[in-house]
């Protein structure tokens, strides 16, 4: 199991690839016309999962990891490598 932060034509997602190779989106940031928006994914409706303005990916970046999106999908022991993939 790996999960990394995977280029998007506006940003990135932080992707998980599975065992059996399926890739699961655990949320993402965009350069948008009015500042950057980030998202982490989350099981039902939660309003605090999204952001947006927010100035840099970096900030993005913090948000969607400090929200901690993959604690519903994989062991707490698995850590996002610090390399970004190439998008297929």
């Amino acid at each position: 199991m790996r999960m990394y932060w995977k280029d998007h034509p506006k940003g990135l997602d932080l992707t998980l690839l599975t065992d059996q190779g399926e890739e699961i989106n655990l949320g993402g940031v965009r350069s948008m016309k009015r500042g950057i928006q980030a998202i982490a994914v989350t099981q039902g409706y939660d309003p605090g999962r999204a952001v947006k303005g927010l100035s840099t990916l970096d900030e993005g970046k913090e948000f969607v990891l400090q929200f901690q999106p993959w604690r519903e999908f994989v062991p707490d022991d698995l850590e996002v490598e610090p390399e970004i993939v190439k998008a297929e």
